[in-house]
């Protein structure tokens, strides 16, 4: 894999004048603004018979302007700037390209390298807006220095709102900026950037690779959000979509130039039959120009620190991973049903952002466990800093579906959360947008279900289903958060139990915006209990802030007693108890030590909705009394 992998770095540099140019290509493709004044463009259509630039600047003559054919199936054209000196192509006028099918058929499609797209009221596809402001966003502030503890709050722009509409990247600077900074979290991953034409994809069947989702403002919002993140010390991710591109052909990359095989596969293998989208040819030197540029312009341009690489387990396999029950035998890993264009693919863009951007960060969704992924090139390695723990949520539902309260295996929540492999950086997380979507249940949902309707409210009765449900999830999210790996991820609103579902509007809603909003709200509320499960998550946040246990070796179990449902743990000079029983205290429990000790975080605590049931002004003093593998405990 190295080896290819060198192949084609030293192909890029012999023939590309190397990485930093070939990546930099985003600057000449498609149609770019020059300082004279003059506009160049650039497009690779390979199956095209002849290629054409028209819009509102010629008045859509689809023939006036015609491209040169250049080597290789790329197209150039120059617009020399007008009499008056001004630009040919003004800011904000329409645009297409025109090809010439080898059928001779004329298409009228949107530039893969377009960063502006919008859909004006009343039509179904979008149109490609020429975006050159005079006067574009300048950024104020600069990035904020690579973090070590990474806690992340996982956020859809579009949703981030009580109403019952489209939020916009203004509402999310002014309004959710200022929150997620007060939970304690310094990260937040961006969901749904990329433009997508079915909203309801939630940002997954990418259309516009190059180009700012236009339906939560422009592109200069979005900078200024990202700008107003780094002023407050968060760093911002981008949730990146390589791994498939959507089927529209009209406003997306599909038969960009009449043929099936333009960035693509063709025939079957360039279609996905799950997800029903189109499949990159990851072998093809003008894909990889394209895909590279693409993460380098987000992270120049908009000044993103980061990605998280969605849909990495199709990538990496022949199969997509589909029906793959992976058991971690590295037979499953290193043999021809994997897809070894595609993961040069990835280690060429963790390379390239890590050579140029050093303090950028990678995160694989892959849910097979290959080797090395989170290991450097020069290793062999895929080049990832982390990888997500897929298991862990998929333990949670698990555990809360099938098993009693008096059925919870200590051992095996013990071993989901810390099963991962040795020097590879893990982000752990008990639920994420997954989990949240409609056809699934968040953990709260599960735990309280309709109770949550009724029963949420101080002045109703703290019923049996209600306290269990917050207890749990605090414990849940405590336990995984210190337990489960290097990073901790939350989607948006399920840090204070977010009721129901999200759902996008569509036709089986009525197009309904009803569940596709957060109702932040509740937690202002003092009145409801979601205050309390919203204050947990953000003392625990302040807490790993304060002692760094996600930037500390792995944690060393002392205890998982299978009859007492007792956890308990060391990490970062801390220890962590959890008492999973469903009906039984201790009194006098001892536990391996080595130091004093007080309490600091407890899920009891009744500003957390809990019952009070330990003195915080307690210190706990270790003893010279061996036990769970310390040569000293103490007794709680």
């Amino acid at each position: 894999r190295y080896s290819l992998f060198y192949k084609r770095l030293k192909n890029i540099e012999e023939n590309e004048g190397g990485l930093d140019k070939f990546s930099k290509s985003y600057k000449t493709f498609g149609v770019n603004q020059f300082v004279d004044g003059g506009v160049y463009c650039k497009e690779w259509a390979p199956g095209a018979e002849a290629v054409f630039l028209t819009g509102d600047f010629n008045g859509w003559n689809a023939f006036s302007h015609p491209y040169k054919k250049a080597e290789y199936g790329k197209w150039e054209l120059f617009i020399p700037p007008g009499e008056d000196g001004f630009p040919p192509v003004p800011h904000g006028s329409k645009l297409k390209v025109v090809i010439r099918a080898q059928n001779g058929e004329l298409l009228y499609r949107i530039s893969p390298w377009a960063r502006y797209v919008v859909r004006y009221e009343g039509q179904v596809n979008y149109d490609w807006v020429h975006w050159n402001p005079p006067l574009p966003y300048i950024r104020r502030h600069h990035s904020p220095k690579r973090l070590k503890s990474l806690r992340i709050y996982e956020s859809h722009v579009g949703i981030a709102s009580p109403e019952g509409k489209i939020a916009s990247y203004k509402n999310f600077t002014y309004n959710v900026l200022p929150r997620i900074k007060d939970l304690g979290y310094n990260c937040v991953q961006l969901m749904a950037i990329m433009e997508h034409a079915y909203y309801a994809s939630f940002g997954y069947q990418v259309t516009s690779f190059f180009a700012a989702s236009s339906r939560y403002g422009t592109p200069d919002d979005l900078k200024e959000l990202i700008d107003v993140a780094h002023s407050m010390g968060i760093t911002v991710l981008l949730d990146v979509v390589h791994s498939h591109a959507s089927k529209n052909s009209e406003d997306g990359l599909n038969k960009f130039d009449g043929t099936d095989s333009c960035f693509f596969h063709s025939g079957p293998r360039g279609n996905h039959q799950l997800w029903d989208s189109r499949l990159f040819d990851y072998s093809n030197w003008e894909v990889l120009r394209f895909l590279l540029s693409n993460l380098r312009m987000w992270i120049e341009d908009y000044g993103f620190d980061g990605f998280r690489f969605d849909g990495v387990t199709s990538m990496l396999y022949h199969n997509h991973g589909i029906g793959m029950g992976f058991s971690g035998d590295y037979n499953e890993y290193f043999g021809l049903q994997v897809d070894e264009d595609a993961l040069c693919y990835l280690m060429l863009a963790n390379y390239m952002t890590g050579l140029l951007h050093p303090e950028c960060i990678t995160i694989a969704e892959d849910v097979s466990g290959m080797p090395a992924l989170c290991r450097p090139v020069a290793e062999g390695g895929g080049g990832f800093d982390y990888r997500l723990a897929m298991a862990i949520p998929d333990k949670w539902i698990q555990i809360i579906k099938e098993l009693k309260d008096e059925e919870w295996n200590m051992g095996n929540i013990v071993y989901t959360l810390t099963n991962r492999r040795s020097e590879e950086k893990y982000i752990a997380y008990a639920e994420s947008h997954d989990q949240a979507l409609v056809g699934d249940k968040t953990l709260a949902f599960r735990l309280m279900d309709a109770e949550m309707y009724t029963n949420m409210s101080v002045f109703s009765p703290l019923t049996p289903v209600i306290d269990r449900g917050m207890q749990l999830h605090k414990m849940i999210r405590l336990i995984t958060h210190t337990l489960g790996g290097d990073g901790y991820l939350n989607f948006m609103g399920n840090e204070f139990g977010h009721p129901e579902w999200l759902d996008f509007p569509r036709k089986g809603n009525n197009e309904s915006y009803h569940y596709a909003r957060r109702q932040f709200n509740l937690t202002e509320d003092h009145l409801l209990r979601y205050r309390f499960l919203n204050a947990f998550d953000k003392d625990m946040n302040k807490l790993e802030e304060r002692f760094g246990w996600l930037a500390s070796p792995p944690a060393f179990v002392t205890e998982k007693h299978e009859s007492n449902k007792v956890i308990a743990f060391e990490r970062a000079s801390l220890i962590f108890i959890f008492n999973f029983h469903p009906y039984q205290s201790y009194v006098d429990y001892r536990v391996g030590s080595l130091f004093k000790y007080k309490i600091l975080l407890d899920s009891d605590a009744p500003e957390y909705g809990g019952h009070q049931r330990l003195d915080h002004s307690t210190e706990y003093f270790s003893e010279e009394y061996p036990h769970n593998y310390r040569h000293n405990s103490l007794m709680v």
